[in-house]
């Protein structure tokens, strides 16, 4: 799903719906059939893979934006990877979903299907859902509509009356026939120029759902709402509301005389988003297969003749619904970003711990085995290079860091706001405190000064970053593109570890570098710069009429937010170059020049037999070790990701 599980033996079986292409029975023991897909290209190596991965012909993600492809992804992952939630804080409950709930009759199946536009959920009595649906929604740009699930990925359903036998299916092979309730999900997408981007989670009953997700809470408008399933479940998580989507459902079925004006107003239960009506197929139209997507006419002109409910017809619907919580998804994943982030460091902390516990790979080796060893690291180095240098792409993305992103970031620092006269007002008059300045505010201008430069220490930090990022890729790449280290992967996973904690430790110098170019600014001013300046201060035009009158007018302020505003402009030209040369100094130059001496340091140190274990490792610690490294590649790509959808 990250372009990591190529080498999870048991995530092999589950091929790639759109973003995995491969599909097969798993078989541990054998990481070498693993390493030779990446040869034919069917997996792509690298976080970046969330943007180069293959599509399979008739799938549709150009469609989606970034964030909501990469948290579908993310769910993915955590479902393949065993984490459903539910056992403390995991990256599931962390990821922002729409969660569906409602009573039985509460015409939920109904709302999920008009947004659907297809005939395609369980029906029945009693509690129909017993594991959650992960309904992954893709709009495309024609063509026949079709289903995959995560489970069977090589499969396109396109007649929907399967995709519901296969649910049934599915859920049975979990719970069996009996009532039980499984917290497993059940993937599917479907693909339709009917649908909008969209992710939703039906879940069984009125399961308890996570502390952050946002909650559409169905309930029928023939019943008090005071008494709704919905409405109560969705109260107890969210008491203010500020999470919760109300739904009311068979608005034509109300007693004749009465409507619902009350609730989709907001006047018997408050929330603080919209309430949205729904008219769903009769049971009759049910039971004559009426067209979904005539239905969905049906309940437009409904809203539309309506003398009750024709004001807000165009807030009304299963079409304004799904573009609703659509552009709402969005919004909230971006707010999201730092505290999945959070979570992730604290999931890579835990799998380093238990990597630690395990033992990770000792480096070793003796006579020819320490030559094989060492002409596996120069073949590695060579290609790593020839990426820096031009032989191969990827080097040019660090030039691109220098060339659109530093100076994009530069340009978007808010000098506008820090320097807008009634801040320069603000700024001066405190520096002055009681004595007000005689000639030249001073101390005015170096706080104006040191807070304008304490702005480059972000985009300054960004740059480290996204440089320490494209490296990173770059090891990835050339591990791959190695074949002399192909019939090595212990050796292949203890080379990128060293190149990583290399990388590591090369960005945190260089951080450190740039941020003492940011305080070199700060501490020794160019005097001639402002020697050159006339500072002398404007006389008021009239005379003063009060103790409490400003002592300047706004055009000294302005002067004084221009002279500082044009230091600040040469301060930033300067560090525009200066700190290029010092991320490439402390970080590009050193990954030429040192990236696995350490590696090469503690190899020389061993003896024959651990150096034997490099080459060939017990196969159930090896899988074991494997899989959690492979996990902790997974949630560092995430977070890798999700930088990059902040840094834009």
């Amino acid at each position: 799903i990250f372009g990591r599980f190529e080498s999870i033996p048991s995530l092999k079986k589950y091929g790639n719906n759109g973003e995995l292409d491969r599909a097969g029975e798993p078989d541990p023991a054998s990481l070498h059939r693993l390493r030779r897909s990446r040869r034919r290209g069917d997996v792509a190596l690298g976080s970046s893979s969330f943007r180069r991965c293959r599509r399979r012909p008739g799938s549709h993600y150009s469609s989606l934006s970034p964030p909501l492809l990469y948290v579908n992804r993310i769910q993915r992952a955590c479902t393949v990877l065993g984490d459903h939630g539910g056992e403390g804080m995991s990256l599931w409950e962390a990821l922002p979903s729409v969660a569906v709930v409602g009573g039985q009759s509460s015409g939920k199946s109904s709302v999920l299907e008009s947004v659907v536009g297809r005939d395609f959920l369980p029906r029945g009595s009693g509690i129909v859902t017993r594991r959650p649906l992960v309904l992954q929604l893709h709009k495309t740009e024609g063509g026949q509509d079709y289903a995959e699930f995560l489970h069977a990925p090589k499969r396109k359903l396109t007649d929907f009356a399967a995709v519901r036998k296969e649910i049934q299916d599915e859920t049975d092979r979990i719970t069996g026939r009996s009532k039980q309730i499984s917290n497993i999900p059940i993937h599917l997408s479907i693909y339709s120029p009917n649908v909008v981007n969209l992710t939703v989670i039906d879940l069984p009953g009125l399961t308890k759902v996570a502390p952050n997700c946002i909650i559409l809470a169905i309930s029928p408008a023939n019943q008090d709402i005071a008494t709704s399933d919905a409405i109560k479940l969705a109260r107890e998580v969210d008491p203010s509301g500020e999470r919760t989507f109300g739904v009311l459902t068979k608005l034509d079925l109300m007693d004749k005389g009465t409507n619902a004006l009350d609730v989709l107003e907001g006047r018997s239960y408050r929330l603080q988003h919209p309430w949205v009506g729904i008219v769903n197929r009769s049971q009759a139209d049910i039971n004559k297969n009426v067209d979904m997507i005539a239905a969905r006419r049906k309940e437009r002109e409904y809203f539309e003749t309506s003398p009750e409910y024709g004001h807000m017809a165009h807030k009304m619907g299963s079409e304004y619904l799904a573009k609703l919580l659509s552009k709402h998804l969005e919004t909230v994943i971006r707010q999201r970003i730092p505290s999945i982030i959070a979570l992730i460091n604290k999931t890579i902390d835990e799998l380093n711990a238990e990597l630690d516990r395990i033992g990770r790979p000792i480096a070793v080796d003796s006579g020819a085995q320490l030559y094989t060893i060492l002409e596996m690291c120069r073949a590695f180095d060579r290609v790593f290079k020839e990426h820096l240098d031009g032989g191969r792409p990827g080097g040019d993305r660090i030039y691109g860091v220098f060339d659109h992103q530093l100076p994009a970031a530069l340009k978007k620092l808010p000098f506008d706001r820090h320097l807008s006269t009634k801040n320069v007002q603000k700024v001066v008059s405190e520096a002055d405190g009681y004595q007000p300045h005689l000639i030249a505010p001073e101390q005015g201008y170096r706080r104006l000064i040191d807070g304008s430069i304490s702005y480059f220490k972000g985009p300054a930090e960004a740059s480290v970053d996204a440089v320490h990022f494209v490296l990173k890729e770059l090891v990835r790449k050339s591990i791959a593109a190695t074949e002399e280290l192909k019939r090595f992967p212990t050796l292949q996973s203890d080379i990128a570890a060293a190149a990583t904690e290399s990388l590591e430790r090369f960005r945190d110098e260089s951080r450190k570098t740039v941020l003492r170019l940011v305080d070199m600014e700060s501490s020794y001013l160019t005097v001639e710069f402002f020697r050159k300046l006339h500072l002398e201060p404007e006389k008021p035009s009239n005379p003063p009429s009060g103790p409490n009158t400003d002592r300047y007018s706004d055009n000294h302020f302005r002067k004084i937010g221009s002279n500082v505003n044009a230091y600040i402009n040469m301060v930033c030209d300067s560090l525009k170059n200066s700190i290029p040369k010092a991320v490439v100094y402390c970080q590009v130059r050193e990954a030429k020049r040192s990236l696995l001496n350490n590696f090469y340091a503690h190899v020389g140190r061993r003896e024959k037999q651990q150096l034997g274990a490099m080459l060939d490792e017990d196969p159930a610690l090896m899988e074991r070790r494997t899989a959690i490294a492979k996990r902790l590649e997974l949630y560092k790509s995430a977070r890798d990701e999700i930088d990059s959808v902040a840094w834009k």
